[in-house]
């Protein structure tokens, strides 16, 4: 088998190389997809996307690379002249990437952070599928009125999809110190110091700064009697995913609250990216099916 060695750009419609029969070797002919973070280690995108891929009988093996954010143009620059098809970025760069992009999606201007790098003719575009993947969980919820924890490049994703969700107030808890500016009117900043005012009319709670992530599983950016302070019936949304439970859901749960941690919001995102990488649907159920396998050991 012959493989091409042409890359699609955004305007490439034309099909991948499948994988050989030696669909577990690496060879000189696998491509290669990535996300960008600081911290990465503890991504299960190389989990869901490694399954995916070998579903699909593509010759392409998906890594996580640790990168700092001094680095990050340098090392775009350097993956873009080593031919990988795709990128994902997670913390911290989600804005710090645009200004290294050659084409942003609209809606990724809207959320005013991208997730998802692809191929374009002269160098890297950028989309933002974390919205989609971020609402996909909520397709039940009914409220009205949301607090959402944090604003980096996920929150900003949040606040996209609240409004898709027809979210008509919500409140941003920020320990930043600068003016923010959104273009919504929902939307209200307050400082962190303030949480406690907002938490009593919450229905929707959303976790997107990286207080539980592994390795400190035993920190939760509200104390249990903060979030007793929610009223019956709220929904809490942790981003994270590991580990799973968070400390703030496995408080949230044990207040009687509904929970929902991050992992299907990691499968939509995921799944959306292969739009833009290969022109063509993920095997969603896969991708879910490798991360019940993975979390069950």
């Amino acid at each position: 088998m012959t493989h091409s060695s042409r890359l699609p750009c955004e305007n490439d419609h034309s099909p991948l190389p499948p994988r050989s029969i030696f669909a577990t070797v690496i060879t000189g002919h696998t491509r290669l997809l990535a996300v960008l973070g600081d911290p990465v280690r503890h991504s299960l995108s190389p989990v869901l996307h490694n399954a995916a891929l070998a579903q699909a009988g593509l010759d392409i093996c998906y890594v996580a690379l640790p990168v700092p954010e001094s680095g990050l143009g340098s090392i775009l620059t350097a993956l873009w002249d080593m031919e990988f098809l795709g990128l994902n970025i997670t913390i911290p760069h989600k804005q710090a990437v645009m200004a290294h992009l050659t084409r942003i999606t609209p809606e990724a201007v809207a959320m005013g952070a991208v997730n998802t790098l692809y191929r374009g003719e002269s160098g890297w575009c950028g989309a933002n599928t974390d919205g989609l993947g971020f609402m996909e969980p909520l397709r039940q919820w009914q409220g009205t009125r949301a607090v959402v924890l944090g604003y980096g490049g996920a929150a900003r994703a949040v606040v996209w999809g609240l409004g898709q969700l027809g979210c008509r107030e919500i409140h941003i808890i920020t320990r930043r110190s600068q003016k923010l500016t959104v273009e919504a009117p929902a939307v209200q900043f307050h400082a962190w110091s303030e949480v406690e005012q907002y938490l009593p009319q919450c229905e929707l709670l959303v976790n997107t700064t990286p207080v539980g992530m592994a390795p400190d599983v035993t920190a939760s950016p509200l104390t249990a009697e903060q979030l007793h302070t929610l009223p019956p019936g709220a929904w809490v949304y942790d981003l994270i995913y590991t580990p799973r439970p968070t400390k703030l859901l496995q408080m949230a749960a044990a207040w009687g609250y509904r929970t929902q941690d991050g992992l299907a919001m990691l499968v939509a995102q995921g799944a959306a990216a292969w739009s833009y990488w290969f022109q063509r649907s993920a095997p969603v159920e896969v991708m879910t099916r490798s991360l019940e396998a993975y979390w069950q050991g």
